[in-house]
């Protein structure tokens, strides 16, 4: 991907990062990695997932800039995270399988934040990000 191009300025927040090869959260690291889209994951287990540190999500850092927030954790786990997601102002939130919350879909939607349900890895991988 060319440096530059629209992707490579959608700063991505993987929420529910994980070192684990197995989830869907890592693939989509890679993805994003592979694209040349910025990303910076955070979840509450700490590592380091293509050469980005995995940020601690319970101590809530403060950030700028984020364009879209792409969630990897499950309804039950989401109400504590909310309010702080929110607060980033991103553009849109991605809310991928296994991740919708009609609360949050509609708190973002009234923050003026783009609220999509969708999977990163599909959007990633036909040019759709």
């Amino acid at each position: 991907m060319e440096v530059g191009s629209k992707m490579s300025e959608k700063l991505t927040l993987v929420v529910g990062a994980t070192t684990n090869p197995s989830r869907y959260a890592y693939f989509a690291a890679s993805r994003l990695a592979n694209a040349g889209v910025p990303f910076i994951p955070i979840g509450i287990k700490s590592g380091e997932v293509f050469g980005e540190k995995i940020l601690d999500l319970r101590t809530k850092p403060a950030l700028e800039n984020i364009h879209t927030i792409t969630l990897y954790i499950g309804t039950a786990n989401q109400e504590e995270w909310l309010d702080y997601l929110i607060s980033l102002t991103p553009k849109r939130i991605i809310f991928n399988p296994g991740t919708e919350n009609p609360i949050f879909f509609q708190r973002a939607k009234a923050a003026g934040i783009e609220a999509m349900h969708g999977c990163t890895l599909v959007m990633l991988g036909s040019n759709q990000y």
